[in-house]
Formats: C-alpha cells, sequence, structure tokens
C-alpha cells in the first residue's frame, strides 16, 4: 500500500477555484451593512455583503476596493480592510472561495448601485434575512467576534 492509497481521493477540478471579496463594512454603533441581491441575478433576492470577482491581475483587498466603488459608490483605502474570514463551496462545476473583510473607515455614504436595497442593522439581528450559502458562516463568524 503506498500512501496515496491511504489518502482521500477527489476528482480534479474541471475549473480554476472563483475567488471573491466581500466587506463587513462596519458602522461607530456596530452595525453591517447588507446588500439585496437584484432580481434575475444568481441567488437574487438573497441578502450578501457586498463585494465581487477578484479580476486578473488584482490583489483581493485591490478587487474589494473596486467593488465597493462600483456597487456602493464609497472609496476604501486598502490598508483599512482587515481580514475576517473565508467560506468555501465546491461542487462538480466549480469551487468558490469567499473571503471576507471587515471595513470600520470609508469615504461616502454607500448607496446601492447594483442592489434592489441596503440594510443596516447589528450582527445578531441579520440572521433573519435570507442569504446566500456562503454569506451565512461569515455572518456567524461576525456576531461572534462582537
Amino acid at each position: 500500500m503506498s500512501l496515496n492509497d491511504s489518502l482521500p481521493q477527489h476528482p480534479a477540478p474541471i475549473r480554476s477555484p472563483l475567488i471573491v471579496v466581500a466587506a463587513a463594512l462596519c458602522d461607530d454603533v456596530g452595525r453591517v451593512l447588507m446588500q439585496q441581491r437584484p432580481a434575475g441575478k444568481a441567488h437574487g433576492g438573497l441578502w450578501e455583503f457586498p463585494g465581487g470577482k477578484v479580476e486578473a491581475g488584482e490583489t483581493p483587498d485591490q478587487a474589494l476596493a473596486r467593488e465597493l466603488l462600483e456597487e456602493l459608490d464609497i472609496r476604501v483605502a486598502m490598508a483599512d480592510l482587515t481580514p475576517h474570514g473565508f467560506a468555501t463551496d465546491a461542487d462538480a462545476k466549480r469551487c468558490m472561495i469567499l473571503l471576507l473583510f471587515r471595513c470600520t473607515r470609508w469615504r461616502g455614504v454607500p448607496r446601492g448601485l447594483d442592489a434592489s436595497a441596503l440594510c443596516w442593522d447589528q450582527p445578531a439581528a441579520l440572521r433573519r434575512l435570507p442569504m446566500p450559502p456562503l454569506d451565512i458562516p461569515l455572518l456567524e463568524t461576525l456576531i461572534a467576534r462582537s
């Protein structure tokens, strides 16, 4: 028996992992911003941390600063993004890695440029919102650390 025989066998991934970044924007009273995905998109109507895909040539913090400007019209310094946690999901077609950053400073007033709605609330109160599967464990880490 070789070492490889004792390791669990996993099918080879079909595609490279999709890396997605998101922000837990926290205001000065501990509320967190969530945005509602527009109808017609994947997970339409569900509430998520704002963010998006990391594009080729970007670091995760660069991608998140770009996404927050595009989605919420706010400017974030990369130095103000603190890694908070991550969640993964893999199926036969893809592997997604969601990186969550905590952010307490930004310039501008968030407004939903690509969202159906925005919601500010205390982390534990956000449990009432329907969310995509990867956002749920990340919300739980925010609650545990608040």
